[in-house]
């Protein structure tokens, strides 16, 4: 099973920002720090708008 890289949009502020699909930790917009993705165990919670693969 091979994991990838997504590129999420920010429902807040649209700034897009690329992150690991199985991120261990909390993913925060780097511009308004509003929370993109919450860890689970295996592939991330996905709370921003649209991932599409890097």
């Amino acid at each position: 099973m091979v994991s990838k890289f997504l590129r999420v949009k920010c429902s807040k502020c649209k700034n897009e920002q690329v992150m690991f699909e199985k991120s261990a930790s909390t993913v925060k917009c780097l511009v308004c720090g509003e929370v993109l993705a919450r860890p689970t165990g295996g592939k991330a919670f996905m709370t921003g708008e649209g991932a599409t693969e890097v």
